[in-house]
């Protein structure tokens, strides 16, 4: 079968459910399994851009009567594509639920990142599975990024049989379809294309409140870093049109966003895989800047392809934070080219230094991974010392796991498990001592707050972030939610600051 030949929806009946040897035959016919050497050929001609998406009247009214619940773990990028879903189920007639108590179907939008994140999706279909009893009429799904890996697709059809349908992330936009044959069949449905996914527009969304919006700008990734599923799963990077993208922004700009975010799996990229013009996410972000939106944000970059000219637009300021999340999983060029991450320290380095000359304020937030394999003591120390020196705001930090299917699983993991938690409790403790640094340094001075609602710990304090992304607690009318405030910081504690309201103010950071 063609690697990029698309998978049509199929039918598992009970009787085709009898041995793990049964499974593997099946798996020939529905679904390709991740192969770096095949994704590294995988080439631009097989995507294609559709302007022209619409729900079809045969599948009108499916909904009615009917409620839907999705719960979304993992990254900015699968809440993204849950809004896309809940905008479909709209239009199918669907009413949304916040509990899988009413609900007539529920959907897990799954994150293949982190072994965590699947144990908790394989824990939740544990639970569903009493409720499938007691209402057989329930239809559970499993979509998103685990979808698309052989082995989480085999152990759901093994021990997990009360699932209705899997399908992939290049699939939504099929999601009429799957829920039409699930409910006609009441056999598991499986459409999981093995094709890297076209380009779609004109989905519909339900957005997540009126103050922030994500803009998806491109799709998957081409890196493949050794530790990394995404480009299995996401498939090839693949860019909207600018034009589509400007249209979208500035129609969330009409109706009152205040801060937009642009996604993608490597937004630096964007643009790299258009044939007919030269155009990346520098040029897109010097037109957007020009849309009167308060806020414009972007995530998440790849320090190999954040260009000159992208540090020149976002130096013009303006509605273009100065926030920079900027990923270097680790300080040692030995490790980074274990990686393929296709840098060394000394060019991140480089490029944190030209960001800070262009931009003396960027605020800088990473991504960490320690206890790789054949990490040494020497080679953590050295992450260590480029997190001292670059004086990162905040990290995401994380213990190497390996995913099945990507090189890295392949290597011995050779660090002990004990040793990647004092590493771990290490960098961590670094972490917060620098956030706490640089937390302290706002005391007394005022800030400009996007006012996102009530605090989590506190319905009576107001919570909201700076243009910066640090978290502001602080006590005012609940009138100014969604509004642009300046606050006066009073109080910095590790990740977050409080303070009070104020009318004027002549420095805002």
């Amino acid at each position: 079968m063609n690697e990029n030949q698309r998978l049509e929806s199929t039918q598992v009946t009970p009787s085709d459910k009898k041995s793990e040897k049964d499974y593997s035959k099946y798996f020939q016919t529905v679904y390709m399994p991740p192969s770096l050497k095949d994704a590294k050929k995988r080439g631009k001609e097989d995507v294609k851009y559709h302007n022209d998406f619409k729900i079809d009247e045969k599948f009108r009214g499916m909904g009615d009567g009917r409620k839907f619940y999705i719960r979304t773990y993992g990254c900015q990028m699968n809440e993204h594509d849950t809004e896309v879903m809940a905008g479909i189920f709209l239009s199918l007639g669907y009413e949304i639920t916040d509990t899988v108590d009413d609900a007539h179907v529920i959907l897990l939008n799954t994150c293949a990142i982190r072994e965590n994140a699947e144990n908790k999706v394989f824990g939740e279909l544990g639970h569903l599975k009493a409720l499938k009893r007691e209402r057989p009429d329930l239809l559970i799904g499993v979509c998103g990024c685990m979808s698309q890996e052989e082995s989480v697709v085999n152990k759901i059809l093994q021990k997990h049989q009360h699932v209705d349908m899997i399908f992939g992330t290049h699939n939504i936009h099929r999601l009429p379809h799957i829920l039409s044959e699930a409910y006609l069949s009441k056999e598991m449905v499986i459409e999981v294309w093995s094709k890297e996914g076209d380009v779609i527009e004109n989905l519909p969304k339900v957005r997540k409140g009126n103050i922030k919006a994500w803009v998806n700008i491109m799709y998957g990734c081409d890196k493949f870093c050794t530790y990394c599923i995404v480009p299995y799963t996401r498939g090839k990077e693949r860019s909207r049109r600018p034009e589509d993208i400007i249209q979208e922004v500035r129609h969330l700009a009409a109706q009152g966003y205040k801060e937009i975010t642009l996604l993608g799996q490597n937004v630096n990229a964007y643009g790299k895989d258009f044939e007919d013009m030269k155009y990346g996410l520098g040029d897109l972000m010097d037109e957007i800047r020009k849309i009167d939106v308060a806020r414009i944000r972007f995530t998440t970059s790849h320090p190999r392809d954040f260009d000159d000219y992208l540090i020149e637009v976002l130096a013009k300021g303006g509605n273009l934070v100065d926030h920079i999340h900027l990923p270097v999983q680790s300080g040692s060029s030995e490790v980074l080219k274990i990686m393929a991450r296709k840098y060394d320290r000394e060019r991140y380095m480089d490029l944190v230094r030209k960001i800070k000359e262009a931009i003396p304020n960027a605020s800088l937030t990473t991504d960490i991974i320690v206890g790789f394999p054949n990490e040494t003591e020497e080679q953590f120390e050295e992450t260590m010392s480029l997190y001292r020196e670059v004086e990162f705001d905040s990290a995401y930090t994380f213990i190497y796991s390996p995913r099945e299917g990507t090189p890295a699983a392949k290597m011995q993991d050779n660090v002990p498990m004990e040793v990647k938690k004092d590493r771990l409790q290490r960098l961590n403790a670094l972490v917060n001592e620098i956030s706490a640094k640089k937390l302290k340094e706002y005391e007394g001075k005022v800030v400009e707050v996007l006012v996102e609602g009530e605090s989590k710990n506190n319905p009576d304090v107001l919570a909201g972030y700076t243009r910066k992304n640090k978290l502001v607690n602080f006590k005012a009318s609940k009138s100014v939610i969604g509004q642009l405030v300046k606050v006066k910081v009073l109080e910095a504690k590790t990740w977050t600051l409080n303070g009070e309201m104020v009318e004027e103010a002549a420095e805002v950071r």
